[in-house]
């Protein structure tokens, strides 16, 4: 019998991909929301798609602000954004 891949729905395009393919972006429960590579971090979380148009997209129609249920300054966007862009020249 085969493992269930888990899956989750990135809150930028909308579409279910496996929990490996996303990153998790993770809100503790005093602070502000950010990316979490590892997947292990503690507080609330929702799924993003490894591209910053979905990340752009989320920022767009307010998908953290909706998921967390709290305010997400365009700073943190912006951090955000560069995390996902270095991350990516990593790889």
């Amino acid at each position: 019998m085969e493992k269930k891949v888990p899956m989750r729905m990135c809150i930028g395009c909308g579409e279910m991909k496996p929990k490996r393919e996303l990153i998790r972006v993770v809100k503790p429960k005093d602070g502000e929301p950010a990316l979490d590579f590892t997947g292990k971090a503690a507080g609330r979380g929702a799924y993003l798609c490894k591209s910053a148009d979905c990340l752009k997209a989320a920022q767009k129609s307010h998908r953290l602000e909706k998921s967390f249920s709290c305010r997400v300054s365009p700073e943190v966007y912006e951090v955000m954004l560069r995390a996902l862009s270095e991350a990516d020249g990593n790889s």
